[in-house]
Parts: C-alpha cells; structure tokens; sequence
C-alpha cells in the first residue's frame, strides 16, 4: 500500500515539474529578463535607444506581426512610458531605461484585438 502511495506521489511529482518546465523557466536567448503570458514567452532586452522584447510559441520565435502596445517603466518613483512598434523580428520602445530591480509592464494587443499584459523584473 505504502509503495503504491509513493509511486503515485513520485508520478504526480514528476507531472508537475515537466509542466512547469514546459511553460516557464525559459532561459534567456537576448541576454534580457524572460516572463510568460498568454502561454507565450516574453524576453525583455535592453538597447541603446530603449527596450525591446522577444516572443516565443512553445520555444520558437514567434513575429509580431499586427501586435502593438504601451510599455511603462517603474524605476522607484520615476515613471517612463512608450509605444511599442513593430520592428522586425521584435517589438521595440524607445526612450525608456532599463534600470536594474525597475519594474516594467508591457501591455499588448494581438492582430487578433486580445489584451496581454507582461510583467517584469529588471536584473
């Protein structure tokens, strides 16, 4: 009895930590922060003119094609806010700074008209 109990415990276990692996813990591909919404990822990179951000489907570049949304940069008091537009392979905000521990919220909108908010803690 006890060792089907175990077995059951080690197998819901294992579920659990695949799953988790499956939709977070990505690792960074741009040398950015990674966050996750919507079942896709999001990789926030600093650039010298602003911000960028990446995004994945299930671990493949994914264009952003028709997307477009707002980023808001909280650095302790100091709030910076910018557009983001399509650039490429990627989104991109300019006039922003990436401190790091700024809190940064990227509000998007798909082609499709579907709200996404990602959050973000700058390392």
């Amino acid at each position: 009895m006890k060792s089907k109990l175990l077995a059951a415990a080690v197998l819901g276990l294992s579920v659990l930590s695949f799953n988790a692996l499956a939709h977070g813990g990505a690792k960074p591909k741009h040398g950015g922060v990674v966050a996750t919404a919507s079942d896709l990822g999001f990789e926030l990179v600093g650039t010298p003119t602003g911000a960028a951000i990446y995004i994945e489907d299930h671990g493949k570049a994914m264009a952003p094609t028709g997307m477009s949304g707002k980023l808001t940069v909280l650095n302790g008091a100091e709030k910076s806010e910018a557009e983001l537009v399509v650039a490429g392979d990627k989104l991109e905000a300019k006039g922003v700074k990436l401190a790091p521990g700024a809190k940064v919220v990227a509000a998007l909108t798909t082609s499709a008209k579907k709200a996404i908010t990602v959050r973000f803690t700058v390392k």
